[in-house]
Protein backbone atom coordinates (compact mmCIF):
# COMPACT_ATOMS: atom_id res chain seq x y z
CA UNK A 1 0.00 0.00 0.00
CA UNK A 2 1.71 3.32 -0.63
CA UNK A 3 1.54 6.58 1.30
CA UNK A 4 -1.45 7.76 -0.23
CA UNK A 5 -3.71 4.70 -0.05
CA UNK A 6 -2.37 5.11 3.94
CA UNK A 7 -3.18 8.77 3.94
CA UNK A 8 -6.55 8.24 2.30
CA UNK A 9 -7.81 5.31 4.36
CA UNK A 10 -6.77 7.43 7.78
CA UNK A 11 -8.40 10.26 6.41
CA UNK A 12 -12.03 7.72 5.65
CA UNK A 13 -11.34 6.60 9.20
CA UNK A 14 -11.56 10.28 10.65
CA UNK A 15 -14.08 11.84 8.58
CA UNK A 16 -14.99 14.55 11.40
CA UNK A 17 -11.16 15.79 11.01
CA UNK A 18 -11.21 16.21 7.53
CA UNK A 19 -14.04 17.72 7.68
CA UNK A 20 -12.43 20.23 10.41
CA UNK A 21 -9.51 20.77 8.12
CA UNK A 22 -11.19 21.64 5.11
CA UNK A 23 -13.35 24.21 7.28
CA UNK A 24 -10.10 25.37 8.27
CA UNK A 25 -9.14 25.60 4.39
CA UNK A 26 -12.10 27.23 3.04
CA UNK A 27 -11.92 30.02 6.08
CA UNK A 28 -8.29 30.74 5.02
CA UNK A 29 -9.36 31.28 1.29
CA UNK A 30 -11.93 33.42 2.65
CA UNK A 31 -9.89 35.59 4.98
CA UNK A 32 -7.25 35.91 2.00
CA UNK A 33 -10.30 36.30 -0.56
CA UNK A 34 -11.53 39.25 1.39
CA UNK A 35 -8.76 41.26 1.83
CA UNK A 36 -7.11 40.92 -1.75
CA UNK A 37 -8.44 42.77 -4.67
CA UNK A 38 -7.38 44.37 -7.84
CA UNK A 39 -5.40 47.84 -8.31
CA UNK A 40 -5.03 49.27 -11.42
CA UNK A 41 -4.81 47.19 -14.76
CA UNK A 42 -4.63 43.65 -14.14
CA UNK A 43 -2.87 44.23 -10.54
CA UNK A 44 -4.24 42.37 -7.51
CA UNK A 45 -2.82 43.74 -4.23
CA UNK A 46 -3.80 43.07 -0.30
CA UNK A 47 -5.19 45.32 1.82
CA UNK A 48 -6.91 47.01 -1.19
CA UNK A 49 -10.14 45.59 0.89
CA UNK A 50 -11.21 45.77 4.79
CA UNK A 51 -13.78 43.69 5.65
CA UNK A 52 -16.14 44.47 8.40
CA UNK A 53 -16.60 42.95 11.85
CA UNK A 54 -19.84 41.37 10.34
CA UNK A 55 -18.62 39.89 7.38
CA UNK A 56 -15.61 38.70 9.44
CA UNK A 57 -18.10 36.88 11.62
CA UNK A 58 -19.66 35.52 8.83
CA UNK A 59 -17.02 34.17 7.25
CA UNK A 60 -15.89 32.00 10.70
CA UNK A 61 -19.67 30.80 11.12
CA UNK A 62 -19.86 29.41 7.46
CA UNK A 63 -16.57 27.99 7.68
CA UNK A 64 -17.48 26.78 11.35
CA UNK A 65 -20.80 24.96 9.67
CA UNK A 66 -19.09 23.37 7.29
CA UNK A 67 -17.88 20.96 10.12
CA UNK A 68 -21.14 19.02 9.87
CA UNK A 69 -21.34 19.17 6.52
CA UNK A 70 -21.76 15.44 6.24
CA UNK A 71 -23.81 14.81 9.19
CA UNK A 72 -26.53 17.59 8.13
CA UNK A 73 -25.79 18.65 4.49
CA UNK A 74 -29.10 20.13 3.80
CA UNK A 75 -28.69 22.10 6.99
CA UNK A 76 -25.51 23.25 6.38
CA UNK A 77 -26.53 24.47 2.84
CA UNK A 78 -29.53 26.00 4.23
CA UNK A 79 -27.28 27.91 6.84
CA UNK A 80 -24.29 29.33 4.63
CA UNK A 81 -26.85 30.27 2.17
CA UNK A 82 -28.42 32.35 4.35
CA UNK A 83 -25.22 33.86 5.81
CA UNK A 84 -24.09 34.40 2.12
CA UNK A 85 -27.06 36.13 1.59
CA UNK A 86 -27.03 38.52 4.62
CA UNK A 87 -23.66 39.04 3.69
CA UNK A 88 -25.00 40.16 0.23
CA UNK A 89 -27.11 42.60 2.15
CA UNK A 90 -25.26 44.18 4.51
CA UNK A 91 -21.29 43.51 3.66
CA UNK A 92 -19.10 46.43 1.66
CA UNK A 93 -17.11 45.25 0.66
CA UNK A 94 -18.18 42.55 -0.13
CA UNK A 95 -16.14 39.57 1.82
CA UNK A 96 -16.33 35.45 -0.08
CA UNK A 97 -19.18 33.94 1.94
CA UNK A 98 -20.60 32.37 -0.65
CA UNK A 99 -17.53 30.13 -0.84
CA UNK A 100 -19.15 28.10 2.16
CA UNK A 101 -22.32 28.13 0.51
CA UNK A 102 -20.60 26.60 -2.51
CA UNK A 103 -18.63 23.46 -0.35
CA UNK A 104 -21.69 22.47 1.44
CA UNK A 105 -23.97 22.53 -1.94
CA UNK A 106 -21.50 20.27 -3.45
CA UNK A 107 -21.79 17.74 -0.61
CA UNK A 108 -25.75 18.11 -0.80
CA UNK A 109 -25.23 17.16 -4.67
CA UNK A 110 -23.22 14.10 -3.80
CA UNK A 111 -24.75 12.71 -1.14
CA UNK A 112 -28.48 13.00 -2.68
CA UNK A 113 -29.84 11.85 -5.83
CA UNK A 114 -29.81 13.48 -9.15
CA UNK A 115 -33.06 15.22 -8.92
CA UNK A 116 -32.70 16.50 -5.10
CA UNK A 117 -29.20 17.77 -6.23
CA UNK A 118 -30.75 19.46 -9.55
CA UNK A 119 -33.78 20.80 -7.50
CA UNK A 120 -31.47 22.50 -4.26
CA UNK A 121 -28.83 23.49 -6.89
CA UNK A 122 -31.11 25.69 -8.52
CA UNK A 123 -32.65 27.08 -6.08
CA UNK A 124 -29.30 27.74 -4.54
CA UNK A 125 -27.84 29.45 -7.69
CA UNK A 126 -31.27 31.84 -8.27
CA UNK A 127 -31.25 32.81 -4.36
CA UNK A 128 -27.66 33.40 -4.47
CA UNK A 129 -26.92 35.21 -7.93
CA UNK A 130 -30.62 37.02 -7.30
CA UNK A 131 -29.47 38.25 -3.60
CA UNK A 132 -26.29 39.64 -5.11
CA UNK A 133 -27.85 41.06 -8.10
CA UNK A 134 -30.76 43.25 -6.37
CA UNK A 135 -29.39 43.89 -3.37
CA UNK A 136 -25.58 43.73 -3.24
CA UNK A 137 -23.24 46.84 -3.74
CA UNK A 138 -21.99 46.23 -7.00
CA UNK A 139 -23.80 46.57 -10.60
CA UNK A 140 -26.37 43.52 -11.09
CA UNK A 141 -23.84 42.59 -14.29
CA UNK A 142 -20.68 42.64 -12.48
CA UNK A 143 -18.21 39.84 -12.86
CA UNK A 144 -18.35 38.55 -9.03
CA UNK A 145 -22.22 38.33 -9.27
CA UNK A 146 -21.92 36.01 -12.72
CA UNK A 147 -18.80 34.31 -10.78
CA UNK A 148 -21.38 33.09 -7.82
CA UNK A 149 -23.53 31.83 -10.94
CA UNK A 150 -21.00 29.90 -12.27
CA UNK A 151 -19.77 28.86 -9.03
CA UNK A 152 -22.73 27.07 -7.82
CA UNK A 153 -23.29 25.51 -10.90
CA UNK A 154 -20.71 23.96 -11.19
CA UNK A 155 -20.84 22.66 -7.43
CA UNK A 156 -24.25 21.12 -7.98
CA UNK A 157 -22.75 19.25 -11.22
CA UNK A 158 -19.64 18.28 -9.90
CA UNK A 159 -20.91 16.27 -6.52
CA UNK A 160 -23.78 15.08 -9.30
CA UNK A 161 -20.74 13.26 -10.95
CA UNK A 162 -18.83 12.09 -7.55
CA UNK A 163 -22.15 10.84 -6.67
CA UNK A 164 -22.69 9.04 -10.31
CA UNK A 165 -18.99 8.12 -9.56
CA UNK A 166 -19.52 6.34 -6.40
CA UNK A 167 -23.16 4.51 -7.77
CA UNK A 168 -21.00 2.94 -10.61
CA UNK A 169 -17.70 1.98 -8.08
CA UNK A 170 -20.65 0.60 -6.10
CA UNK A 171 -22.25 -1.42 -8.58
CA UNK A 172 -19.13 -2.62 -10.34
CA UNK A 173 -18.23 -4.04 -6.63
CA UNK A 174 -21.89 -5.68 -5.79
CA UNK A 175 -21.46 -7.24 -9.50
CA UNK A 176 -18.54 -8.78 -8.78
CA UNK A 177 -19.52 -9.98 -5.54
CA UNK A 178 -22.75 -11.16 -7.00
CA UNK A 179 -20.47 -13.06 -9.90
CA UNK A 180 -18.09 -14.27 -6.84
CA UNK A 181 -21.35 -15.93 -4.90
CA UNK A 182 -22.82 -17.52 -8.25
CA UNK A 183 -19.42 -18.74 -9.57
CA UNK A 184 -19.10 -19.97 -5.58
CA UNK A 185 -22.87 -21.87 -5.97
CA UNK A 186 -22.24 -22.66 -9.69
CA UNK A 187 -18.85 -24.95 -8.09
CA UNK A 188 -21.19 -26.23 -4.94
CA UNK A 189 -23.95 -27.16 -7.11
CA UNK A 190 -21.48 -28.93 -9.22
CA UNK A 191 -19.73 -30.68 -6.37
CA UNK A 192 -23.35 -32.13 -5.51
CA UNK A 193 -24.05 -33.26 -8.87
CA UNK A 194 -20.92 -35.55 -9.04
CA UNK A 195 -21.62 -36.69 -5.88
CA UNK A 196 -24.98 -37.72 -6.87
CA UNK A 197 -23.47 -39.25 -9.64
CA UNK A 198 -20.72 -41.48 -8.00
CA UNK A 199 -23.59 -42.68 -5.70
CA UNK A 200 -25.42 -43.66 -8.23
CA UNK A 201 -22.51 -45.65 -9.91
CA UNK A 202 -21.56 -47.27 -6.45
CA UNK A 203 -25.27 -48.62 -5.83
CA UNK A 204 -25.39 -49.50 -9.52
CA UNK A 205 -22.03 -51.67 -9.34
CA UNK A 206 -23.15 -52.76 -5.74
CA UNK A 207 -26.51 -53.68 -6.22
CA UNK A 208 -25.83 -55.58 -9.46
CA UNK A 209 -22.81 -57.64 -8.68
CA UNK A 210 -23.93 -58.69 -5.01
CA UNK A 211 -26.96 -59.79 -5.91
CA UNK A 212 -25.63 -62.41 -8.77
CA UNK A 213 -22.64 -63.10 -5.89
CA UNK A 214 -25.61 -63.70 -3.43
CA UNK A 215 -27.65 -65.92 -5.75
CA UNK A 216 -24.91 -67.51 -6.73
CA UNK A 217 -23.26 -67.95 -3.30
CA UNK A 218 -26.38 -69.73 -2.48
CA UNK A 219 -26.69 -72.01 -5.16
CA UNK A 220 -23.16 -73.45 -4.43
CA UNK A 221 -24.37 -73.79 -0.87
CA UNK A 222 -27.62 -76.11 -1.97
CA UNK A 223 -25.47 -78.23 -4.41
CA UNK A 224 -21.96 -78.14 -2.37
CA UNK A 225 -22.45 -82.02 -1.20
CA UNK A 226 -24.58 -83.53 -3.79
CA UNK A 227 -23.26 -82.21 -7.25
CA UNK A 228 -19.65 -80.41 -6.08
CA UNK A 229 -19.48 -79.95 -10.52
CA UNK A 230 -22.51 -77.55 -10.13
CA UNK A 231 -21.09 -75.84 -7.17
CA UNK A 232 -17.42 -75.51 -8.73
CA UNK A 233 -19.37 -73.22 -11.60
CA UNK A 234 -21.15 -71.17 -9.30
CA UNK A 235 -18.40 -70.45 -7.51
CA UNK A 236 -16.71 -69.57 -10.10
CA UNK A 237 -19.27 -66.94 -11.10
CA UNK A 238 -19.10 -65.51 -7.82
CA UNK A 239 -15.44 -65.12 -8.31
CA UNK A 240 -16.33 -63.30 -11.91
CA UNK A 241 -19.33 -61.58 -10.58
CA UNK A 242 -16.38 -60.26 -7.34
CA UNK A 243 -13.73 -59.28 -9.56
CA UNK A 244 -16.37 -57.22 -11.71
CA UNK A 245 -17.58 -55.61 -8.82
CA UNK A 246 -13.50 -54.75 -8.09
CA UNK A 247 -12.84 -53.33 -11.28
CA UNK A 248 -15.94 -51.19 -10.82
CA UNK A 249 -15.46 -49.77 -7.84
CA UNK A 250 -12.02 -48.76 -8.36
CA UNK A 251 -12.64 -46.73 -11.42
CA UNK A 252 -15.36 -44.89 -9.79
CA UNK A 253 -13.24 -44.38 -6.70
CA UNK A 254 -10.61 -43.45 -9.02
CA UNK A 255 -12.66 -40.10 -10.07
CA UNK A 256 -12.20 -39.26 -6.45
CA UNK A 257 -8.24 -39.16 -6.39
CA UNK A 258 -6.20 -36.10 -6.09
CA UNK A 259 -3.35 -35.30 -8.40
CA UNK A 260 -0.41 -36.98 -6.60
CA UNK A 261 -2.29 -39.93 -5.87
CA UNK A 262 -1.95 -43.56 -7.78
CA UNK A 263 -2.85 -43.45 -11.02
CA UNK A 264 -6.45 -44.26 -11.81
CA UNK A 265 -7.57 -47.09 -14.07
CA UNK A 266 -7.97 -45.77 -17.40
CA UNK A 267 -10.43 -48.59 -18.76
CA UNK A 268 -13.81 -46.83 -20.13
CA UNK A 269 -17.23 -46.53 -18.92
CA UNK A 270 -19.54 -49.24 -19.72
CA UNK A 271 -21.98 -48.74 -22.22
CA UNK A 272 -24.35 -50.24 -24.43
CA UNK A 273 -21.25 -52.21 -26.37
CA UNK A 274 -21.10 -54.15 -23.44
CA UNK A 275 -24.49 -55.12 -23.03
CA UNK A 276 -23.84 -58.46 -23.95
CA UNK A 277 -21.84 -59.24 -21.43
CA UNK A 278 -24.02 -57.75 -18.58
CA UNK A 279 -26.63 -60.04 -19.94
CA UNK A 280 -24.35 -63.16 -19.54
CA UNK A 281 -23.74 -62.43 -16.53
CA UNK A 282 -27.35 -62.88 -15.48
CA UNK A 283 -27.93 -65.96 -17.85
CA UNK A 284 -25.21 -67.42 -15.88
CA UNK A 285 -27.13 -66.81 -12.95
CA UNK A 286 -29.87 -68.64 -14.02
CA UNK A 287 -32.18 -65.80 -15.33
CA UNK A 288 -33.54 -65.96 -18.78
CA UNK A 289 -32.56 -62.93 -20.58
CA UNK A 290 -33.79 -62.00 -24.46
CA UNK A 291 -32.24 -59.33 -26.08
CA UNK A 292 -33.22 -57.26 -29.55
CA UNK A 293 -31.13 -53.86 -30.69
CA UNK A 294 -32.70 -51.81 -33.32
CA UNK A 295 -30.31 -49.29 -32.88
CA UNK A 296 -28.49 -49.32 -36.31
CA UNK A 297 -25.11 -48.43 -34.75
CA UNK A 298 -25.98 -45.79 -33.22
CA UNK A 299 -23.31 -43.98 -31.13
CA UNK A 300 -24.23 -42.16 -28.68
CA UNK A 301 -22.47 -39.87 -26.17
CA UNK A 302 -20.70 -41.32 -23.59
CA UNK A 303 -23.12 -40.49 -20.89
CA UNK A 304 -26.27 -41.20 -22.32
CA UNK A 305 -24.33 -44.59 -23.45
CA UNK A 306 -23.73 -45.20 -19.88
CA UNK A 307 -26.91 -44.04 -18.45
CA UNK A 308 -28.36 -47.01 -20.59
CA UNK A 309 -26.23 -49.40 -19.49
CA UNK A 310 -26.87 -48.05 -16.03
CA UNK A 311 -31.10 -48.39 -16.56
CA UNK A 312 -30.35 -51.93 -18.02
CA UNK A 313 -28.30 -53.22 -15.69
CA UNK A 314 -30.45 -51.76 -12.62
CA UNK A 315 -33.71 -53.02 -14.02
CA UNK A 316 -32.38 -56.84 -14.52
CA UNK A 317 -31.07 -56.71 -10.80
CA UNK A 318 -34.42 -55.93 -9.93
CA UNK A 319 -35.99 -58.64 -11.77
CA UNK A 320 -33.42 -60.91 -10.43
CA UNK A 321 -33.71 -59.68 -7.03
CA UNK A 322 -37.39 -59.57 -6.42
CA UNK A 323 -38.80 -62.15 -9.56
CA UNK A 324 -36.12 -64.52 -8.75
CA UNK A 325 -34.87 -67.05 -12.22
CA UNK A 326 -37.86 -68.34 -13.01
CA UNK A 327 -38.90 -65.07 -14.30
CA UNK A 328 -38.27 -64.29 -18.16
CA UNK A 329 -36.99 -60.78 -19.20
CA UNK A 330 -36.61 -58.72 -22.33
CA UNK A 331 -34.31 -56.22 -23.53
CA UNK A 332 -35.01 -54.15 -25.93
CA UNK A 333 -33.43 -50.99 -27.03
CA UNK A 334 -34.76 -49.00 -30.23
CA UNK A 335 -33.71 -46.13 -32.29
CA UNK A 336 -36.61 -43.81 -32.59
CA UNK A 337 -35.52 -40.52 -34.42
CA UNK A 338 -33.75 -38.70 -32.43
CA UNK A 339 -34.04 -40.22 -29.24
CA UNK A 340 -33.07 -43.99 -28.19
CA UNK A 341 -35.37 -46.01 -26.23
CA UNK A 342 -34.71 -48.64 -23.34
CA UNK A 343 -37.48 -51.16 -22.86
CA UNK A 344 -36.68 -54.02 -19.54
CA UNK A 345 -40.25 -56.09 -19.43
CA UNK A 346 -40.87 -59.53 -17.26
CA UNK A 347 -43.43 -61.39 -16.90
CA UNK A 348 -43.35 -61.36 -13.28
CA UNK A 349 -43.32 -65.70 -12.65
CA UNK A 350 -42.15 -66.19 -9.16
CA UNK A 351 -42.86 -63.07 -7.75
CA UNK A 352 -44.93 -62.90 -4.80
CA UNK A 353 -47.18 -60.42 -3.04
CA UNK A 354 -44.82 -57.33 -1.39
CA UNK A 355 -41.83 -57.44 -3.76
CA UNK A 356 -42.80 -55.33 -6.49
CA UNK A 357 -39.59 -53.19 -7.06
CA UNK A 358 -39.12 -49.64 -6.03
CA UNK A 359 -38.84 -49.61 -2.34
CA UNK A 360 -34.81 -48.76 -2.61
CA UNK A 361 -32.96 -46.16 -4.78
CA UNK A 362 -32.15 -48.30 -7.71
CA UNK A 363 -35.18 -46.63 -9.40
CA UNK A 364 -34.66 -43.11 -7.92
CA UNK A 365 -31.31 -43.81 -9.04
CA UNK A 366 -32.28 -44.12 -12.82
CA UNK A 367 -35.20 -41.28 -12.62
CA UNK A 368 -31.96 -38.98 -11.63
CA UNK A 369 -29.64 -40.47 -14.47
CA UNK A 370 -32.80 -40.16 -17.19
CA UNK A 371 -33.60 -36.49 -16.27
CA UNK A 372 -29.90 -34.82 -15.52
CA UNK A 373 -30.03 -35.97 -19.79
CA UNK A 374 -33.28 -34.12 -20.61
CA UNK A 375 -34.51 -37.98 -20.74
CA UNK A 376 -38.13 -39.65 -19.32
CA UNK A 377 -38.46 -42.62 -17.48
CA UNK A 378 -41.50 -44.76 -16.56
CA UNK A 379 -41.41 -47.47 -14.48
CA UNK A 380 -44.52 -49.73 -13.26
CA UNK A 381 -46.67 -52.95 -12.96
CA UNK A 382 -47.26 -54.68 -16.39
CA UNK A 383 -51.04 -55.59 -16.97
CA UNK A 384 -51.35 -59.36 -16.27
CA UNK A 385 -48.31 -59.51 -14.02
CA UNK A 386 -44.82 -58.44 -13.91
CA UNK A 387 -42.33 -55.04 -14.47
CA UNK A 388 -41.74 -52.49 -17.19
CA UNK A 389 -39.28 -49.96 -17.38
CA UNK A 390 -39.00 -47.45 -20.39
CA UNK A 391 -36.38 -44.78 -21.04
CA UNK A 392 -36.37 -42.14 -23.46
CA UNK A 393 -32.97 -41.01 -23.73
CA UNK A 394 -31.72 -38.19 -26.41
CA UNK A 395 -29.32 -39.03 -29.01
CA UNK A 396 -27.56 -35.68 -28.84
CA UNK A 397 -26.82 -34.89 -25.19
CA UNK A 398 -28.15 -31.90 -22.89
CA UNK A 399 -28.10 -31.89 -19.60
CA UNK A 400 -30.17 -30.14 -17.56
CA UNK A 401 -30.12 -27.60 -14.85
CA UNK A 402 -31.33 -27.83 -11.22
CA UNK A 403 -34.83 -25.61 -11.68
CA UNK A 404 -35.75 -26.49 -15.38
CA UNK A 405 -38.72 -28.13 -16.48
CA UNK A 406 -38.65 -31.81 -16.54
Amino acid sequence: MTTLDRARCRLKAHPLALDAALAAGVLVCMVVGSFVGPRGDHVVSWGVRRPDLLSMLLMVLGAAALVLRRRAPRAVLAATGTMSVVEFVTGDPRAPVAMSAVVALFTVAAATDRLTALRLGLATMTVLTGAAMLAGPMPWYAQENLAIFAWTGMAAAGGDAVRSRRAFVHAIRERAERAERTREEEARRRVAEERLRIARDLHDVVAHHIALVNVQAGVAAHVMDKRPDQAKEALGHVREASRSALDELRATVGLLRQSGDPEAPTEPAPGLNRLDELVGTFRNAGLHVEVARADHGTTLPAAVDLAAYRVIQEALTNVHKHAGTRAKAEVSVVRVGPHIEITVLDDGAGRTAGTQPGGGHGLLGMRERVTALAGTLTTGPRYGGGFRVHAILPVETRTRAPGDPV
